[in-house]
C-alpha cells in the first residue's frame, strides 16, 4: 500500500509538473495539443496501461504561465473491469512569470484538481490493480540506481500559492477476498493562501459509504496549518471534524472531534502535544497526545477520559440488546480515565479508574498488538454486589419436572486461543447472601491451561482459600478444584445458605476434586477426589439432644422426667466426616 501511495503521489506531482514542463517547453508559436499523441504514449509505456487526453490543453504565457487540461484517464489492470484505475476530469495551475525569473519567487494562483477519481481493488485470489505499477516503479528505481549517483542542486525558492482546490473527488477500495467496499466521493477540500510558514486555513468534506455494513455518512472538516519550511513540522491546529453515520441505527448518529494543535514532524517522526474529543452515540472520549519519537513504528502515549455514559442505553442504540439482569437499574453507568502507551507489541493503560454502577476499579491492562502477546490486568476494586448482574428470576427459570438444566460448556477453543495473566482485588463482593471480603484473585491463562491461584477472601469470620485449574490444551478439558474454608462462623452461613439459625460454632473444610468433560454436566459425573470437613465449639439451638435421651430413659424406668434447661440446645465440642467421591458419588 506505501508503494501505491508513492505511485499516487508521483502520478498527481506528474501530472502538475507536466502542466509547467509544457508551457516551458513550448514556444510563442507551439500548440501544446501538438504533443498530445507523444505524452500518452509516454505514460503508455511508462505504465504498461492505456492513457489518453481528452479535450484541448489549454495554454497561456504572460503575465501568467497558465496551463489547462480536459480529461486524463489511466486504464485499470487486466481482469479488473472497464472502469479506469485513475482519472481527472480537468486540472488547471497558473504561475506568475515576472517574480519567478527575477525574485526566484514562485507565485501560483489557483491550482484546481476537479473530478479526481482512483479506484482500487483486490481480486478473489488476492491479486491487486496497483502490483503491476509497483512493480514497474522498482524496476525503475533499480535502474536509476544502476545508473549511478544523481546531481541534484537545490536553490531557496520563495513559494506563494493563491489556494489548491480539489472538487468532487472520488475514492473506491473493493476488497473481494474479504467481501467488504469503501468509498469515499463528493470529496472538495480548499486551502487558502499559502506562503512562507504562514498558517493554512483548510476546509471540506467528502461522503462515505461500507458494505457490507451499510454504513454511510458525511464528514466536514476544518482546521489551520502551519509548516516549517527548515525542520519540517507540519502543525494541525484547530482540527474539527464532524461526522454523521447513517445505517448503524435507524436515527443518524453524530461524531465530532475537535483538537487544539497537532503537530507532526515529516522529518524527524514526531508528534507534539495535542488533544482530541470525540462524541459518538452520545459517548465523549477526550484524548490528550503527548509527545513521542520513533524509527518505523510509532510509539504514541496519551492520556484517556471517557465521560459517563449508559452501556445499555449505546447498545440499544446500535439496534441490540443487553440481557436482562435481576436490577434493572445495572449497567447504567460506565466511566473511565486511563493513561495510554502504545508500542510495536502492545497497548498499556495505566492508571485506570474505572467506574461501572457503583463500582470504581483502579490499576492497569496491557492488550497485545499481535497474536503471540499476552493480556495483563491488574485491578482493584472497592464494592460490587454481584447480585444485580444476575438473571432475574421468573416463571421461566424454574426447571422442568425432570430437574434438568443446560449444562455449562467449557470455553476450549476461547481458553487456547489467549494467553492472559493478571490479578483482580475487590474490598466487597455481595454474591447471594454472602459478603466476601478483601477478596484476591490471581489468573493465569497460557496455551489452553488456566489457573486461579491464589484465591482468598474473608467470610464470615472465617477465610476461604482456592485453586482452581482448567487445562484444555487436550481434547477433552479437565476441571479441577482445591479448595479450603478455615474458622468460619457457622450462624451467619447457614442463615445465609440455608435460612436457618438453630447452628452456631465454627466449620472448616477441605475439597480437592477433579473431572473431564466439555461441559459442567460431564465434569459433575466424572468428578473424583476427596471431601472432609469439621465443626467446632458449637450448639444446635432449640434442640437439647441430650436431654430428649434423659427423658426416654426416665420413662422407661418409669420415673419423673428431669428439668430441662432453657434455652434448649445441644452443644458439641467437635463433630467431622470425611467422604470420597468417585464418579460424581460420595461416599
Amino acid at each position: 500500500m506505501r508503494q501505491l501511495l508513492k505511485f499516487i503521489g508521483f502520478f498527481v506531482i506528474a501530472v502538475v509538473a507536466l502542466l509547467v514542463l509544457t508551457g516551458l517547453a513550448i514556444k510563442f508559436f507551439f500548440d501544446p495539443n501538438d504533443y498530445k499523441a507523444d505524452i500518452e504514449t509516454a505514460v503508455r509505456d511508462m505504465t504498461g496501461r492505456e492513457f489518453s487526453i481528452e479535450g484541448d490543453l489549454g495554454f497561456s504565457l504572460f503575465p501568467w504561465l497558465a496551463i489547462e487540461t480536459g480529461r486524463m484517464t489511466l486504464g485499470n489492470a487486466e481482469g479488473f473491469g472497464e472502469d479506469p484505475f485513475f482519472q481527472i476530469g480537468s486540472a488547471s495551475l497558473s504561475v506568475k512569470i515576472t517574480p519567478l525569473v527575477f525574485n526566484q519567487e514562485l507565485s501560483i494562483g489557483t491550482a484546481s484538481l476537479d473530478s479526481l477519481r482512483v479506484n482500487l481493488a483486490i481480486d478473489a485470489g488476492g491479486r491487486t490493480n496497483w502490483d503491476d505499477l509497483v512493480e514497474r516503479q522498482e524496476l525503475a528505481d533499480e535502474v536509476q540506481d544502476d545508473a549511478g549517483p544523481s546531481v541534484s542542486v537545490e536553490k531557496d525558492l520563495a513559494l506563494d500559492v493563491a489556494n489548491i482546490a480539489i472538487r468532487d473527488a472520488a475514492f473506491t477500495y473493493r476488497d473481494d477476498q474479504a467481501g467488504t467496499a469503501y468509498r469515499l466521493d463528493g470529496m472538495n477540500l480548499e486551502t487558502g493562501r499559502i506562503t512562507g510558514d504562514n498558517p493554512i486555513p483548510i476546509a471540506g468534506g467528502f461522503r462515505f459509504e461500507a458494505r457490507p455494513d451499510n454504513i454511510r455518512g458525511q464528514v466536514d472538516i476544518s482546521l489551520i496549518a502551519s509548516i516549517n519550511p527548515q525542520s519540517g513540522d507540519i502543525v494541525l491546529d484547530g482540527l474539527s471534524l464532524d461526522t454523521r453515520i447513517e445505517g448503524v441505527t435507524e436515527a443518524p448518529a453524530d461524531i465530532r472531534l475537535a483538537a487544539p494543535e497537532i503537530a507532526m514532524n515529516i522529518k524527524t517522526e514526531i508528534i507534539a502535544p495535542g488533544s482530541i474529543e470525540l462524541s459518538v452515540f452520545d459517548l465523549d472520549l477526550a484524548a490528550t497526545i503527548e509527545p513521542f519519537s520513533y524509527a518505523g513504528t510509532p510509539a504514541p502515549k496519551a492520556t484517556l477520559s471517557i465521560a459517563a455514559f449508559s452501556p445499555r442505553s449505546l447498545v440499544t442504540t446500535l439496534g441490540a440488546e443487553l440481557p436482562p439482569t435481576a436490577d434493572p437499574a445495572a449497567l447504567q453507568l460506565f466511566q473511565l480515565d486511563a493513561r495510554a502507551d502504545v508500542s510495536a507489541s502492545r497497548i498499556a493503560l495505566s492508571d485506570i479508574v474505572l467506574v461501572i454502577d457503583d463500582t470504581t476499579f483502579r490499576g492497569q491492562l496491557a492488550v497485545p498488538r499481535g497474536e503471540s502477546g499476552s493480556y495483563e490486568l491488574d485491578l482493584a476494586g472497592d464494592t460490587i454486589d454481584l447480585n444485580r448482574y444476575m438473571a432475574p428470576a421468573t416463571a421461566e427459570d424454574v426447571p422442568a419436572d425432570d430437574g434438568e438444566a443446560p449444562p455449562v460448556e467449557i470455553p476450549s477453543e476461547l481458553l487456547r486461543a489467549i494467553n492472559a495473566r493478571g490479578s483482580l482485588a475487590l474490598d466487597e463482593a455481595l454474591m447471594g447472601r454472602i459478603l466476601f471480603e478483601d477478596v484476591e484473585l490471581v489468573l493465569n491463562l497460557n496455551d489452553g491451561q488456566l489457573r486461579l491461584h491464589p484465591i482468598s477472601s474473608r467470610l464470615f469470620n472465617g477465610q476461604y482459600q482456592g485453586d482452581v485449574r482448567v487445562d484444555a490444551s487436550g481434547d477433552v478439558p479437565v476441571l479441577s478444584v482445591n479448595e479450603r474454608i478455615e474458622d468460619v462462623s457457622l450462624a451467619p452461613l447457614g442463615m445465609a445458605m440455608f435460612e436457618r439459625q438453630d447452628l452456631s460454632g465454627t466449620i472448616n473444610g477441605v475439597f480437592a476434586l477433579s473431572g473431564t468433560g466439555h461441559d459442567m454436566g460431564e465434569v459433575q459425573q466424572s468428578l473424583n477426589g476427596d471431601i472432609a470437613f469439621s465443626l467446632a465449639d458449637g450448639a444446635w439451638e432449640g434442640t437439647d439432644v441430650w436431654y430428649q435421651l434423659r427423658r426416654a430413659r426416665a420413662l422407661i424406668r418409669q420415673q419423673p422426667a428431669p428439668t430441662p434447661e432453657l434455652p434448649a440446645r445441644t452443644r458439641f465440642s467437635e463433630v467431622s466426616a470425611t467422604g470420597k467421591v468417585v464418579n460424581g458419588v460420595l461416599n
